[in-house]
């Protein structure tokens, strides 16, 4: 039984079950239920139960409190109670409970999510795509009854990989996962490329989708799914009850379907014509141009299912002249993959992480790397960007040196037969194990240099690069006696006046509050930024000292989802008194109808003897807000 197992199935039981809950979230101290009947809830027993701080019924929601282990709570409420992964389990709501921010954030939230439901399995048949392709370089033959298993049983997850997307994706954007289901299996119908290209035109109308269809790809489901979700939601809005349990999901299967072969197939196809015209350009300019920029691209260019514009190229060009020079850059990111996550093994303090990645690093080696890319380095984002780095430098070495691809043989250990010269020439051989071990070393050292980012275990620091830190955290020094200056510019509030009775009543701790003058929160004093919540409207701060801060800007901005946030530091960084962490948008926020008085909480108050908090009317981030005694 894990830590919290027993608390969380308490809370579920006492707000009604898992069937009376309708949408779940958390922000930075409480499980924000909406559920479909809250006289069911035991308010009573809930306040009184140890792990909980009190319980707060406000905005539609019932608040359950926690405090700073709310994350891990919410994580085993999710799973005892057998809720969609994701947030809100509502299948009618239209928020996906997201970050916002930059594009590219959002797009790797969204994809991590969609992958760590799957990632045990994806990594489990990589391994067993790696024992198949042992098989046949012992010598058995791929007409063997047990390699053709085998292959099966490796591949089938990969092949399909699409269906697989689709029930997650489904959860995360809140739609009847079998509508999704059902809309995978149309993009993955067997032959499908073959049949269209076949097929005459209608009226004039020619399908088309990418030469390979849409076996293995990521972005076109994820982007289906999503698009059918709003048409589900919209029609479910407008159908009568008698008809809505087949013309919905008719409705909604039926235009993302055409929606997806009459937009996004043109769309890849072009796109990937693009793609290859503009590699073999640049080929044709400089070979170690092309190296760097195909090394670097390829991982991007397979995400995308753009790679198809490169593929049909080498193969043809293999199948007529007997060889390629496209495909050497592209065949080694997986060892920078192997090398950047064995760098993340060797640095992270995160157990789950240390376990979960050496499948990942053993997939890599043979060739296979969604498990490492969407498991591990994309959502950390920095092992992702030294795998690309280090294979752009990998890829300039290759072109150098103009290497060449004989034939369309193995991935990963098993690539090396493929650059056997039609003379019987061992260089292009030589060059790629090589480029291997320069795949492997740069990618490795790169991650030394840099910082590992936390996956799962929050308050685990990350681990530093070149520098190890001596600031320290209240688990790590004695605590001391301080002066906390405030964070931020404005007019002072006594908590017991700010409109939210979990911090008025002191629940969370002791301090004071601020209504801001301008929108910017700074370090009250040097230490770490120990969580920093992803809508960032929250910041959980250490001082060297050992004094824990919560501060909170606003209330309730949480339903904002980081709009109108702007962080300036990660979570896990330490920093100097006076920078800058988060800021915000004033009025913005106010219109959005949210106050912005924002609580400073000591939430390890009852360490100290005496808290006390200026009585001055206004402050500045040179004043001195709260006095800490021990």
């Amino acid at each position: 039984m894990a830590k919290y197992t027993e608390l969380a199935e308490d809370i579920l039981a006492h707000v009604g079950g898992s069937e009376n809950v309708d949408g779940l979230r958390h922000c930075v101290t409480r499980l924000r239920f909406n559920l479909k009947d809250e006289s069911l809830a035991d308010t009573e027993y809930l306040q009184q139960r140890d792990g909980v701080v009190t319980v707060v019924k406000a905005g539609g929601q019932y608040q359950v409190v926690i405090g700073n282990q709310v994350p891990d709570v919410y994580d085993e409420v999710v799973k005892v109670g057998h809720l969609p992964v994701g947030g809100d389990t509502a299948a009618d709501t239209e928020d996906t409970a997201g970050p916002k921010g930059n594009w590219f954030d959002r797009f790797i939230d969204v994809v991590s999510n969609l992958f760590q439901p799957i990632l045990g399995a994806l990594a489990a048949a990589g391994t067993l795509k790696g024992i198949t392709a042992i098989l046949a370089a012992a010598g058995m033959p791929k007409t063997d009854s047990v390699y053709v298993v085998m292959n099966a049983i490796g591949d089938g997850l990969f092949q399909y990989l699409p269906i697989f997307l689709a029930v997650t994706a489904a959860n995360k954007f809140k739609m009847s996962v079998y509508t999704a289901l059902a809309i995978a299996g149309a993009l993955v119908y067997p032959g499908l490329p073959q049949l269209l290209a076949a097929a005459k035109p209608f009226m004039g109308l020619t399908i088309q989708i990418p030469a390979g269809g849409y076996y293995s790809t990521v972005l076109p489901i994820i982007l289906a799914i999503y698009v059918a979700s709003k048409i589900e939601h919209f029609m479910k809005r407008h159908t009568h009850d008698n008809v809505k349990m087949f013309f919905v999901p008719m409705v909604t299967i039926f235009v993302t379907l055409w929606l997806t072969f009459l937009v996004v197939g043109p769309i890849a196809n072009t796109a990937s014509n693009a793609v290859g015209a503009f590699f073999v350009t640049v080929y044709n300019m400089s070979p170690i141009l092309y190296g760097f920029a195909m090394g670097a691209g390829w991982q991007i260019l397979v995400m995308f299912g753009l790679h198809w514009g490169i593929v049909p190229l080498i193969i043809t060009q293999i199948a007529t002249t007997g060889y390629s020079p496209l495909m050497a850059a592209a065949a080694l990111p997986n060892f920078t993959q192997t090398g950047a996550l064995t760098g993340v093994w060797v640095k992270t303090k995160e157990k789950k992480v240390k376990t979960g990645v050496i499948p990942a690093i053993i997939s890599s080696i043979f060739g296979v790397t969604e498990p490492a890319i969407y498991g591990y380095s994309l959502p950390m984002k920095t092992p992702f960007i030294v795998s690309i780095i280090s294979s752009g430098i990998v890829g300039a070495y290759l072109g150098y040196f103009k290497v060449l691809t004989y034939i369309n043989g193995g991935l990963g250990i098993f690539m090396y037969p493929s650059y056997i010269g039609q003379n019987g020439s061992l260089t292009g051989v030589m060059h790629m194990i090589i480029g291997t071990i320069l795949a492997i070393v740069l990618s490795f050292v790169g991650m030394m240099f840099v910082k590992v980012p936390k996956l799962y275990d929050k308050s685990v620091p990350a681990t530093a690069g070149t520098t190890s830190s001596t600031q320290g955290t209240s688990a790590q020094v004695e605590l001391q006696s301080e002066t906390i200056k405030s964070p931020l510019a404005g007019k002072t509030v006594a908590l017991a006046d700010v409109a939210d009775e979990v911090f008025a009543s002191g629940a969370m701790g002791q301090g004071i509050a601020i209504d801001p003058s301008q929108g910017e929160i700074v370090a009250p004093t040097a230490g770490e930024v120990k969580i920093l919540f992803p809508t960032k409207h929250a910041i959980g701060f250490v001082t060297e000292n050992g004094a824990e801060l919560l501060i909170h800007i606003g209330m309730n901005t949480v339903e904002l989802n980081g709009q109108h946030f702007t962080a300036h530091v990660a979570q896990g960084d330490h920093v100097k008194a006076g920078q800058k962490l988060v800021s915000f948008d004033v009025a913005a926020i106010q219109a959005a109808g949210y106050p912005v008085v924002t609580p400073v909480i000591v939430t390890n108050s009852p360490q100290y003897v005496a808290i006390e908090t200026t009585n001055e009317p206004t402050v500045t981030t040179a004043s001195d807000l709260i006095f800490l005694k021990k």
